[in-house]
């Protein structure tokens, strides 16, 4: 299935009381009525993390929760941005002058970045977009957003862009837990530190097996023109790799290039002080995860009589291993972990890039209503913060449907 453009939706905004109170801000910010809106989904990665970028394949679904926006064409040069929160100050610019700083991350930028990218098929235009804000994503999000239907998950694979539909087991609620730990991953480097020691792993595999290393950029790469399997990747990981980090000085010598070549030709522009990289963990990490997506939706399509515990099981797994081998865990997250499987959660896991962010739980229907009450009580009730932020920070979820433009009935 291919990346097509969001399907337009003809509605009632007097049933839709949160388009139609976006209406009456947008018409008292601009003094004229949106010609159209768009919907875009939250998502949530049920397994498969931190691997796009490699080349393999993630399952993610879309949520229910959303972003809305209400839109104008005009025919000056200054596009005008606003929102509903005060907090987030209006912007203006000018088309032909877009200029987006990456070492100040701020809410514009996001709008901007799609806006340069067109300036440049959707969901891979919407990935190449998100790198002038200053990380090298691999894809998932944007793809998700576009290709999401109600009531499914996805397996999304790359090169080319493909989705196939996933069947999540009945009997089973998905919980997200936000743990109330922002990390914004464009202005920090622990992620594009994780891309580069994943782009170095491949290059070093690469080198090892006598393949064209200078080519070779994904991990999947190194599999693929190997012809084995994800297992004897594991395997030939621990043949090649040390677990102690890499110098860059080793880098440079097990490669045969200047330490000048390796920051010219190999690592991106915020990676380039820094010293040593993980490569053992990273690549362990990587192709671990990718065999459990593919486990995971092949339980799914077998729905054994205890497909939950198998699923559960998977989740608990990519948990350990984000957090001991990639280590993008954090504090609050291992406790929210912590807390959503001792109240019931069959498996519970960190989703999204780390350091922060939300957990994706696996309840029993059964016992959600429980599961949710004992969680808030343990995570949030005793903090100021996260008491402020439990409302939309701890919810069940369905599959969502994709990306939508709106236009009045």
């Amino acid at each position: 299935m291919a990346a097509d453009a969001p399907s337009t939706v003809p509605v009632q905004l007097v049933e839709q009381p949160r388009l139609l109170k976006l209406k009456e801000s947008f018409i008292a910010k601009f003094g004229s009525a949106p010609k159209f809106y768009v919907r875009a989904p939250g998502r949530v990665n049920l397994i498969g993390e931190h691997i796009d970028y490699c080349g393999y394949a993630v399952l993610p679904m879309a949520i229910e929760q959303d972003i809305l926006i209400a839109v104008e064409p005009v025919k000056t040069e200054v596009v005008q941005l606003a929102n509903i929160n005060s907090s987030y100050l209006d912007f203006s610019t000018s088309v032909n002058n877009i200029q987006i700083n990456k070492s100040k991350p701020q809410w514009h930028n996001y709008f901007l970045c799609g806006l340069k990218g067109i300036q440049v098929e959707l969901a891979e235009i919407c990935t190449k977009s998100e790198r002038y804000i200053g990380t090298e994503g691999g894809g998932m999000d944007q793809s998700i957003s576009f290709l999401a239907e109600e009531g499914t998950a996805k397996l999304i694979e790359f090169s080319p862009l493909r989705a196939t539909d996933v069947r999540l087991p009945s009997g089973a609620a998905f919980v997200i837990a936000n743990s109330c730990v922002e990390m914004n991953k464009a202005a920090t480097s622990h992620y594009n530190i994780r891309v580069m020691e994943c782009r170095l792993a491949t290059k070093l595999l690469s080198k090892s097996k006598s393949l064209d290393w200078k080519k070779m950029l994904r991990l999947q790469d190194v599999q693929a023109s190997l012809g084995v399997s994800l297992e004897e990747m594991l395997t030939i990981v621990e043949e090649v790799l040390h677990p102690e980090p890499y110098s860059t000085e080793e880098i440079c010598k097990c490669l045969g290039i200047s330490l000048e070549d390796l920051r010219s030709q190999i690592l991106s522009q915020n990676t380039q002080n820094v010293s040593t990289f993980k490569l053992y963990q990273r690549a362990k990490h990587v192709y671990s995860e990718a065999a459990r997506v593919l486990e995971f939706k092949k339980i799914c399509s077998e729905a054994p009589d205890n497909a939950i515990q198998l699923l559960g099981e998977l989740m608990n797994q990519s948990y350990i291993s984000c957090k001991e081998m990639y280590e993008c865990s954090c504090p609050e997250l291992d406790r929210l972990v912590d807390i959503c499987l001792q109240f019931g959660a069959i498996g519970s896991r960190l989703t999204g890039a780390g350091w922060g962010g939300c957990t994706v739980s696996m309840v029993p229907t059964d016992k959600l209503n429980t599961f949710l009450k004992n969680v808030k009580k343990a995570y949030y009730q005793n903090d100021g913060q996260r008491l402020a932020l439990e409302n939309n920070g701890l919810f069940a979820t369905k599959p969502g449907r994709g990306a939508l433009v709106f236009v009045e009935a």
